[in-house]
């Protein structure tokens, strides 16, 4: 007598597994759904609201504009400050992610393959700083800024954000460079390569992703920078973005429609870099994550 049975439980089980892979993509689509709602509703509300009068805005905070005011953004667009402050918070970010990405590399390879006594301690030394945000630090940062008199400089401003992200962007290129396959290290030092050579030679050109995403978050962070640009700054010429939203901001009232279309269009700079670099942002946070 043959069982039957059996072919009818092994449906059910992939029927039930079918089930189960069924809601489980239902909760994640509906989880992506809401994040990406928190996270773009506020970027278009802020966008909308730029094209609104100030009335408006007050009153119809949340819905589409009745007539669109493309002057506030056109106004912002053709004036020389947007220009400056642009420029400002452009060089300022350049040299941040520059001397970041050659400091926090360099440091992360030593840590990664050279062993030498108090190499852990200083390792923990590093990232130590990543408990401490900037604003814990600003009265002793300040003093020492103007101890070496670059107070009102790109440099006050540039230097310690740099400090401030070693400790991330060193523990990203340690774990990366930690990961690449041992055995290119062993082939390089046959061929009679140094430490130098096989640094610039075949870490740094397999490091592009890594590469890219200390680089964007650098970026990103001095480009959205506040406080040390406004504790380090005094010149109006020198001023970054961040800062020039306090044009609007008057001693009775603020025009909140101007401040929304000046953060849409310095936002836009970061959004572009971002979109384009997303898929090394993304090889380089998932790199070491599986060996």
């Amino acid at each position: 007598m043959t069982d039957t049975t059996a072919p009818i439980d092994a449906a059910a089980g992939s029927s039930g597994g079918r089930s189960v892979a069924f809601r489980t993509k239902i909760y994640l689509y509906a989880s992506l759904i809401i994040v990406a709602g928190v996270v773009i509703i506020p970027l278009v509300m802020t966008a909308l609201g730029g094209f609104k009068t100030l009335g408006e805005l007050r009153g119809n905070s949340f819905g589409l504009p009745h007539e669109w005011q493309w002057s506030n953004y056109a106004d912002i667009l053709i004036s020389q400050r947007y220009w400056l402050q642009m420029g400002n918070s452009l060089l300022i970010a350049v040299l941040t992610v520059f001397l970041t990405l050659m400091l926090s590399s360099m440091a992360a390879f030593t840590f990664a393959h050279v062993k030498f006594f108090g190499s852990g301690f200083l390792l923990n030394y590093f990232l130590v700083g990543l408990m401490f945000p900037a604003a814990t630090a600003i009265l002793p940062l300040f003093i020492r800024i103007r101890d070496l008199g670059l107070l009102d400089t790109y440099w006050g401003v540039v230097l310690p954000q740099v400090a401030f992200g070693l400790g991330m962007s060193i523990l990203l290129f340690r774990n990366f460079f930690r990961n690449l396959p041992s055995e290119l290290f062993d082939a390089a030092f046959v061929d009679g390569a140094g430490y130098l050579r096989f640094f610039w030679s075949i870490t740094l050109p397999l490091s592009r992703p890594i590469i890219a995403t200390v680089g964007i978050i650098s970026f990103v962070g001095s480009w959205n920078s506040y406080i040390l640009p406004l504790i380090m700054l005094n010149s109006e010429s020198k001023y970054p973005w961040p800062l020039g939203i306090m044009v609007y901001r008057g001693e009775f009232s603020t025009d909140w429609q101007l401040i929304l279309a000046f953060v849409t269009l310095t936002l836009l700079p970061t959004v572009i870099v971002f979109f384009a670099a997303q898929k090394h942002i993304i090889a380089g946070l998932t790199a070491g994550a599986v060996k």
